[in-house]
């Protein structure tokens, strides 16, 4: 344990879900916290800016799935908060914000005692003006002190039906009018019932997030949930440590997070908690949970319609399209368009939360568009598939300067690499070589490989699959420069059958 410090604030930035209501651009390797906005930015990227201007931030956790962190690792470079020490918990699966934000507990514990103030916040928020969120940070603070769980309520404008809501019960002494004891918790409301609660001026809505010592919240959940406690904790204590590019992470140790029971905090904790801390703010806030949300952040013309992208509309009313490419829309109204590279969304208006039935539909099918955007993003850099049908694949792969695939093998594919541009090192069983433009190598199935560029620009080439099966979990990794590897206690029969 390190640097403890009774006033030490660990935001905890909780980067999961998939974001299902905002497919085809959040899918599950690129899920709705890495999404770009109208303004270029993603919310991971917002939420990482806005710690930048909190004080007294000793160290920056994220809690994401570890197939993706490196996007992560990646914006937090970019985003103000770059200068702080930062620190990722890798998650083997998703098992929601109870088992999230207690091994973040832990691993908070760990590093800085357990006094140290945990600021939990989702990373796919939207928050306005920044000093309110300053202001509702320091009032939430003096709360937890006080060894509350404070959670943040924001004062509603509207009577949403798709947020949960606080009901405010009496004031806590010594907290002034700012917190107030949390009497209930409410889940989304119809929307009569919204009415009343923003009528009342009692309810708020639930934000989602949170600060508590990290003492409090693990003694909490110990209390009310002690088997997602306890598991939470055993998977940071059998974790795994990685440091790369100066950036430390611990890979939760799969077996024991695989264990722990997949609840949300609210149900878990604090509906359950009489230690629960309602702190009252009236910040502009958004969980930018579904298009009709991005749709309502954007300008719209005289008929009510937002653009991202280019379009040409003509009769038509109150839509919101999103292209990288020229959509033309005639005499259709209350419709929402996305468009992507591999996937089109046409649904009414009134029907945006459904738009996740659609996703579970693909994932019951098998379909790569419930997981993947036709361009993948690796932490080598990307692939993009051109083209695919019975026994074949093709792909576009561009390795960024200096980086390396895994060492690997495919149990049912056999590869053709060609080198557009670029310099290719190459490792082909016990074969060494250096290909270059226009050069070319064959890898047959179940030998180990390796990609690398070795030079100053981007390494483009041509991959050509070919075989009996040609999905992205035919991979044994041997070794790897980010931490994928997990070396198998015997390699699969397919494999000795391919070497045959």
């Amino acid at each position: 344990m390190d640097n403890i410090d009774s006033t030490a604030l660990v935001p905890v930035v909780i980067s999961g879900g998939a974001g299902t209501r905002l497919w085809p651009v959040s899918r599950e390797t690129f899920p709705k916290p890495m999404m770009t906005l109208a303004d270029g930015e993603s919310l991971l990227l917002k939420t990482f800016n806005r710690i930048a201007a909190l004080p007294g931030v000793r160290e920056v956790v994220t809690v994401i799935n570890r197939d993706i962190y490196f996007l992560a690792r990646d914006i937090f470079a970019r985003s103000d908060a770059s200068a702080l020490p930062c620190s990722f918990l890798l998650e083997p699966v998703g098992r929601n914000t109870a088992a999230a934000i207690s091994a973040a507990a832990s691993w908070v514990a760990r590093r800085h005692g357990d006094d140290a103030l945990m600021l939990v916040l989702p990373a796919d928020h939207l928050i306005e003006p920044l000093e309110s969120f300053v202001e509702a940070v320091a009032a939430a603070k003096a709360v937890a002190r006080q060894g509350w769980l404070a959670t943040f309520g924001v004062s509603p404008t509207a009577p949403e039906t798709g947020y949960g809501y606080i009901q405010a019960g009496p004031p806590i002494a010594a907290a002034g009018d700012v917190a107030h004891l949390a009497r209930r918790f409410v889940e989304k409301p119809p929307l009569e019932l919204a009415k009343t609660y923003l009528a009342s001026g009692d309810y708020l809505w639930n934000s989602g997030m949170f600060c508590f010592s990290a003492a409090a919240v693990t003694a909490e959940m110990r209390r009310h949930a002690a088997d997602i406690a306890d598991n939470a904790a055993r998977s940071v204590w059998q974790g795994r440590e990685l440091m790369a590019a100066g950036q430390l992470s611990l890979e939760l140790d799969p077996a024991s997070f695989e264990a722990v029971r997949s609840q949300s905090v609210d149900f878990a904790l604090m509906e359950r908690s009489d230690r629960v801390a309602v702190v009252r703010n009236d910040m502009r806030w958004s969980d930018v949970g579904s298009w009709s949300s991005v749709s309502a952040l954007l300008p719209q013309d005289g008929e009510g319609n937002s653009v991202t992208g280019e379009a040409v509309l003509h009769n038509t009313r109150h839509c919101y399209i999103r292209s990288d490419r020229l959509v033309g829309a005639v005499g259709v109204d209350n419709l929402m368009i996305v468009d992507t590279e591999d996937a089109l969304l046409i649904a009414h208006r009134e029907h945006a939360e459904d738009v996740r039935h659609i996703v579970a539909e693909l994932q019951r099918k098998g379909h790569d568009a419930y997981r993947h955007h036709r361009t993948v993003r690796r932490p080598w850099g990307t692939y993009s598939v051109l083209v695919e049908g019975e026994r074949f694949k093709v792909k576009r792969i561009v390795v960024a300067p200096g980086q390396s695939l895994s060492l690997q093998l495919h149990a049912h594919r056999y590869e053709h690499w060609i080198v557009v541009c670029g310099e290719a090192f190459v490792e082909n069983g016990a074969q060494h070589a250096r290909l270059l433009a226009n050069q070319s190598t064959y890898i047959p199935a179940g030998q180990k490989h390796r990609l690398h560029n070795p030079g100053s620009d981007d390494l483009v080439l041509i991959e050509v699959q070919c075989g009996n099966y040609l999905g992205e979990d035919d991979i044994v990794r041997f070794e790897d420069d980010y931490g994928r590897a997990q070396a198998p206690a015997s390699l699969p029969d397919a494999v000795c059958v391919a070497k045959g």
